[in-house]
């Protein structure tokens, strides 16, 4: 058994159009809070202890943010932020452990891009 309705092209292509507005919104939300939280402290400055004599904050000013198709893209243009977020082995041979900053500036947002996207739906159906 089936049941066809007829005409209803026009409210699936505005629904669909609609739901990818909203997805795409919450993305760029969620995607400028992570921004925010890194240039607020989220994200690892070195101090004279840590590196002497070197500029401090680079890190922290590479940090950008920018428009994709689907959402918004946020990341570090230095080099050696990978090293930083997931560790690296030193010249010595000594290892230091990673910060893991983006990682938990991404689990701090999660819950509220969770609701964020459930308040979409919801306004939807």
């Amino acid at each position: 058994m089936s049941i066809t309705v007829k005409g209803t092209e026009e409210l699936t292509k505005t629904l669909s159009s609609m739901s990818q507005a909203r997805f795409e919104a919450v993305a760029k939300v969620s995607a400028a809070d992570i921004y925010n939280r890194g240039k607020q402290g989220g994200t690892p400055v070195s101090t004279e202890r840590t590196r002497p004599g070197g500029p401090h904050g680079e890190l922290r000013q590479s940090l950008s943010m920018n428009e994709i198709e689907g959402g918004a893209s946020v990341g570090y243009t230095k080099d050696y932020a990978p090293h930083v977020e997931y560790g690296h082995v030193c010249v010595n041979g000594g290892y230091v452990e990673g910060q893991r900053y983006l990682q938990r500036n991404v689990e701090t947002e999660r819950p509220e891009y969770i609701r964020l996207l459930k308040e979409n739906i919801e306004r939807l159906v």
